[in-house]
């Protein structure tokens, strides 16, 4: 039986359907994921797979990410000619589109804040179905739809740092058990182009590292300072917008990788998985800063 099966729009592999052994390797990687934000203390939410446009516009979304965007919208189908021809909807077939697919998991966590106070310490864990209007897709290395779990800290800036620290060291020290070498490459962060100030410390120390298997971003460590807390009027106790950063795995990769690096033998790649999930989330802090 095959591990996964692709399929996509005019023969494009875009999109995954899991076989047995891949969804248990898949479930199992994020089982170990969300267990280190629950060690930590993370509460887990869950969040829809489409949000209102209204909700996304405040991120910026469709000014940083035009390229990337999704919509969902509803359809007209009652005069013939709207019909779909040749696998897609005429553009007179879609009424209008109110809801947007967004391209990151994290931003659940902000709209389920918005507009409240939380503490200096909070942690929030997550997982959902991400879409990315890609200019071309590979498999399993990159999808039009993938899952990412993300453990998200909000509060003080001392806190989302430290939370970054502690991942960066059990991301590093999981790879190792599995005998996967990681790269840690700064990257930019879009979410803060439109802001000159943040662009300006962007620039003076980066706020977004990715964990690289050759060219392939597996996971990521990111820094918002406290755009999120502002956008969505999230404060502190005392007052202060809240900051934010997140870790982020998309699951899908980590498929592509495990099942490269153990030859297609996903059943051994779950058992290497078991045994190098305990170690991993004893792991203390990174000494680097993330």
């Amino acid at each position: 039986m095959t591990a996964t099966r692709l399929t996509g729009s005019d023969g494009e592999p875009a999109l995954a359907i899991l076989g047995p052994r891949a969804t248990a390797l898949v479930k199992e990687l994020d089982r170990v994921f969300t267990g280190w934000g629950l060690e930590d203390g993370a509460g887990e939410i869950s969040a829809p797979p489409l949000f209102p446009v209204t909700d996304l516009e405040k991120f910026d979304v469709y000014t940083n990410f035009p390229h990337l965007a999704w919509v969902a919208g509803s359809l007209d189908l009652a005069d013939e000619q709207f019909k779909p021809v040749a696998g897609r909807f005429g553009s007179g077939a879609v009424t209008e589109a109110r809801y947007g697919l967004p391209h990151a998991t994290c931003y659940g966590a902000y709209l389920f804040h918005e507009g409240g106070q939380v503490a200096d310490d909070l942690l929030v864990t997550l997982v959902n179905r991400c879409f990315r209007n890609e200019d071309h897709y590979s498999g399993l290395r990159r999808l039009a739809s993938f899952q990412m779990r993300e453990i998200v800290a909000l509060g003080s800036f001392d806190h989302t740092q430290e939370v970054l620290a502690r991942f960066t060291g059990r991301i590093q020290s999981f790879a190792a058990a599995l005998g996967i070498e990681l790269g840690r490459e700064a990257a930019g962060d879009p979410f803060f182009q439109n802001d000159s100030g943040r662009a300006l410390m962007q620039k003076l120390s980066p706020v977004k590292y990715e964990f690289q298997y050759g060219d392939l971003a597996i996971a990521s460590v990111n820094t918002h300072r406290n755009f999120f807390g502002e956008r969505c009027s999230i404060r502190l106790e005392s007052g202060e917008h809240a900051y934010t950063s997140c870790v982020a795995f998309g699951l899908e990769r980590w498929l592509a990788v495990l099942t490269e690096h153990f030859e297609a033998d996903l059943d051994a790649a779950l058992a290497a998985v078991r045994a190098a999930a305990a170690p991993a989330s004893a792991v203390p802090a990174s000494a680097e800063p993330s």
